[in-house]
């Protein structure tokens, strides 16, 4: 229907003496028959249901606006806004809120921003929460900086609250900026205001995410001193902390504390606890755990399967790990991949191939899709068994499921061709890894160097080695030991020995059979006072050398004085 001046005039007429809910199914209704509507229909209807404290409908009527969903000929969403905020009935601190929301929850937050900068102009006061609004729209869409002015051009304003320092410190944590959240904290003190709990743990989170364990214990002790009690979340976070950075006394300790101080272990903290002794492979200290959570009504996850699972797995009680699997089944829980992939890990490595297969094949029957882990499970499993057949169809497998193979799939099959004195078919591997556009590692390189050096190709493995630098890699401590085994399998000990000093110097001590085979070879070629300058740099690293290294060297001595004395006579 066609708008009309005179139909214009009458709805303004109808919405001025119609109360406010009823003006806004009257308003609701003129726009589904097609009338469209003007500034002023718009102003009389907002003033209503600002006027009746009508809030959220009032909001949820600039959000349709804001986003597109009420149009009209008459005006532009600016100019309308614009209009309203500058009418004399109109300009008030709730329109200017309910607008200002309105564009933040479109994700237009600069144009949100001006609006609030042109209210603080206007002499209005925005509410605690219209100004977090900001500060939080600001932060997520990654303008910290943006938030870090607003939020010090607040300081001393009566809108800024300890909410407000809360989302600060937390940008502050998640922008990498843990200098900036220390200061923050030290305004928040400066204001005479009381740090929260939960603004002293966003902090202690915030260290340890960079590794500075030592501030989040030092603002635990400051929590005690000023009296404020860690709660649950408190304590998990430090816990978590504390064993991601192997601080496992701190954290067994913190465990100890927290019960004394009648804090009840949550899911998370029992799950972290028992993943550490499940890491350290104490199982049977993660089952007394497990007892104590069922004791203390604290209801499983599956997390905490997952993990008591693994933990059995890694012993190769695979048996053990299944019962628990049925166990969590008649809890209630649905035993998800990582559950699967542990299992089949867990039988591949105690040998159980074909109870991986059938575990395999059960994940697909239960509408469960395999990922590139558990094909690289079960690749490394059969390339363990020799099974290279088995392995091609896995890879083939997984490549027609649109899995594509990752780096650690071709250095497992690199590794398996290698171990089977194919290494053709592990150079054209290695050739693949390039042409899938992935970088080679440290573990691919080591798979190849092991494979020539077994087969005693030192040409190539020196070539491969040397090749390393051309990618930045450094050689580790595992090449390095299996290019020294090559070098002394064909008794070259001068290279050997060249290799044995490059690894000290590089901060690497070489393995104990390192030294023993080039101490052999050094004796077999008469280097006697070589061979003993090594058995001081093996002692010199806590290693002991070995009866036979010293009986070697005796001979190779003895060797040398005879054949003295026969050039003599």
């Amino acid at each position: 229907m066609l708008q009309t001046q005179q139909g214009a005039a009458v709805l303004v007429s109808k919405l001025l003496k119609t109360p406010p809910l009823k003006a806004l199914t009257l308003f609701k209704s003129s726009i589904e028959q097609g009338f469209h509507q003007t500034h002023q229909s718009f102003s009389i209807i907002l003033d209503g249901l600002l006027s009746s404290n009508s809030i959220s409908v009032a909001q949820s009527l600039i959000l349709q606006l804001v986003s597109g969903k009420i149009t009209s000929p008459h005006f532009t969403v600016p100019s309308l806004l614009h209009y309203l905020t500058h009418s004399r009935f109109l300009n008030s601190a709730p329109l200017y809120e309910i607008v200002i929301n309105a564009h933040l929850q479109s994700q237009l937050i600069e144009q949100g921003l001006i609006l609030f900068n042109e209210m603080i102009d206007k002499g209005l006061v925005p509410s605690s929460n219209t100004f977090n609004s900001i500060l939080s729209s600001v932060i997520k869409n990654g303008s910290f900086e943006k938030a870090w002015l607003i939020f010090e051009e607040s300081m001393g304003k009566e809108f800024l609250d300890m909410y407000s320092f809360g989302i600060v410190i937390k940008g502050c944590c998640e922008f990498r900026d843990l200098n900036g959240a220390f200061e923050a904290l030290a305004k928040l003190k400066q204001m005479g205001w009381q740090p929260n709990v939960v603004i002293y743990t966003t902090i202690i989170d915030g260290c340890f995410k960079y590794g500075d364990a030592g501030r989040a214990k030092e603002l635990f002790g400051t929590m005690s001193v000023e009296g404020i009690i860690p709660n649950q979340y408190t304590y998990s976070v430090l816990l978590n902390g504390f064993f991601r950075q192997g601080l496992k006394t701190d954290g067994f300790e913190l465990y100890e504390k927290m019960k004394l101080d009648g804090v009840f272990p949550d899911i998370y903290t029992y799950n972290s606890l028992i993943n550490v002794y499940c890491s350290d492979g104490e199982v049977s200290k993660a089952f007394e755990l497990f007892d104590e959570m069922r004791h203390n009504r604290v209801v499983y996850n599956v997390v905490t399967y997952n993990t008591l699972i693994r933990g059995l797995c890694r012993e190769k009680r695979v048996l053990e790990a299944e019962k628990l699997v049925d166990q969590m089944k008649l809890a209630g829980l649905h035993p998800n991949l990582i559950t699967y992939n542990t299992l089949i890990d867990g039988c591949c490595s105690a040998g159980k191939l074909e109870k991986g297969l059938t575990l395999f094949n059960q994940i697909k029957s239960y509408g469960l899709t395999p990922t590139s882990i558990t094909y690289n499970t079960l690749i490394a499993g059969f390339s363990r068994a020799g099974n290279l057949s088995k392995v091609v169809d896995f890879v083939r497998e997984m490549e027609e499921r649109g899995i594509f193979p990752s780096k650690v799939t071709y250095t497992i099959l690199i590794d398996a061709f290698a171990r089977s004195n194919d290494m053709e078919k592990a150079l054209e591997v290695f050739s693949r890894i390039h042409k899938a556009g992935l970088s080679v590692d440290l573990c691919t390189y080591g798979a190849l160097i092991h494979g020539w050096c077994s087969q005693g190709n030192m040409k190539e493995a020196s070539k491969l080695f040397l090749s390393m630098s051309e990618y930045h890699l450094q050689p580790n401590y595992v090449i390095y030991n299996t290019m020294i085994f090559g070098y002394c399998k064909e008794s070259s000990s001068y290279r050997a020995l060249k290799l044995l000093k490059e690894m000290v110097e590089n901060g690497m001590i070489p393995n104990g059979a390192s030294y023993c085979l080039t101490i052999e070879v050094l004796c077999g070629d008469g280097k006697w006072k070589e061979a003993e300058v090594l058995v001081s740099g093996m002692m010199k690293f806590g290693l002991k050398p070995s009866v036979s290294s010293r009986d070697l060297i005796q001979k190779a001595k003895n060797a040398t004085t005879e054949r003295y004395y026969e050039s003599d006579t």
